[in-house]
């Protein structure tokens, strides 16, 4: 169990060490005052990007399919749930239909499963199973830029049309990702010493480029989820009670509640169709709903002249616990899963 709890340690204290070297710059006025703004299009124009096309262009073939469609069915049952959840629980926040209801709504459904969940799968059990693990996250994706910014974007200021709303370019990068892992996987052979059709199929030089912007997407993340959170008062933010019980439902007994009937789902559906669906899709979405909350309710509340602080608490203050909750939740799970040894996928 110790080998476990310590594959995933290791690279959350890495990830909240560059979050906190992110925080102590901006706090410090080393960073400018626009860092985060630039940061942010570097992660999402360009980490992000590299991250999501080298991973599925390297793993996604026609003959993975069927896990694929696997996994994306079980993450629905999860996403499902966790807006379900969230739906029932907001309204003992705040009891009135306001903006502040629609930033609780939010932390509750929806984790960091793209800038944190990315690269602790990545770290944990590498770039094959992070090729399953992203593909499966297009429902959270779809849901998070439609059902998620409606209750961050007030109703008068939400534009444009459903397409445009869930393309963004990790998305775009990851579907063209796919296509080329398909193409390469049919047309090209792969010659001895040579792992995947994509490493035989492109130069040395364009994979090196890739491999090496896409390891820069978790710190470069976790130093700008520091430098955002920095902007806010440190002292008031750890003063919202309400935050800590948010925060405790984010990170330990929603995910909980959800594991208990994906489990459920899972034997219903092996029992009713005689089929065989195993543990690794309750295993992958672990990363995402069990990570911190992600930085939205902080930059969209500023945006559009909501109260940004409740939204920096959450993410402060979970940031800060999941250090030691994910590596407990996630040992816990993997021993209930009958994986007592690494390496469980």
């Amino acid at each position: 169990m110790l080998d476990i709890f310590f594959a995933a340690l290791n690279p959350m204290l890495s990830l909240f060490i560059c979050m906190l070297i992110g925080f102590l710059l901006k706090k410090t006025n080393i960073l400018p005052s626009n860092s985060s703004k630039i940061m942010s299009k570097l992660v999402v124009w360009v980490f992000y990007p590299a991250l999501s096309f080298s991973t599925m262009a390297r793993h996604f073939t026609l003959s993975t399919l069927k896990i694929h469609a696997s996994n994306i069915s079980m993450f629905l049952v999860g996403l499902a749930a966790a807006i379900g959840i969230s739906i029932l629980i907001a309204p003992l926040f705040v009891k009135e239909k306001c903006y502040e209801r629609g930033i609780y709504l939010y932390a509750l459904a929806f984790a960091n499963s793209g800038y944190m969940g990315d690269p602790l799968v990545q770290a944990i059990f590498g770039d094959n199973i992070l090729s399953y693990y992203k593909l499966a996250c297009i429902p959270l994706s779809i849901a998070i830029y439609t059902w998620g910014m409606s209750n961050l974007v007030p109703s008068d200021k939400s534009s444009g049309s459903f397409i445009k709303k869930i393309m963004n370019p990790p998305l775009i990068a990851m579907l063209i990702g796919c296509l080329v892992g398909i193409v390469c996987g049919l047309l090209v052979d792969i010659p001895d010493g040579v792992a995947t059709a994509y490493d035989a199929a492109f130069p040395s030089f364009i994979i090196g480029t890739l491999d090496s912007l896409k390891s820069c997407m978790g710190p470069t993340a976790m130093l700008l989820a520091g430098i955002t959170v920095a902007n806010y008062d440190l002292a008031g933010m750890f003063k919202k009670k309400k935050v800590y019980v948010a925060t405790a439902l984010r990170l330990i007994f929603i995910p909980t509640i959800i594991f208990a009937i994906m489990f459920g789902v899972k034997e219903l559906f092996n029992l009713i169709f005689d089929a065989s669906v195993d543990n690794t899709a309750i295993l992958l979405i672990f990363f995402a709903i069990a990570t911190p909350l992600g930085l939205n309710t902080i930059v969209f509340p500023e945006a559009y002249g909501g109260d940004p602080e409740t939204g920096a608490s959450m993410a402060m203050i979970s940031h800060t616990l999941c250090v030691i909750t994910i590596p407990i939740m996630f040992t816990l799970l993997c021993t209930i899963l009958g994986y007592n040894t690494w390496l469980p996928i």
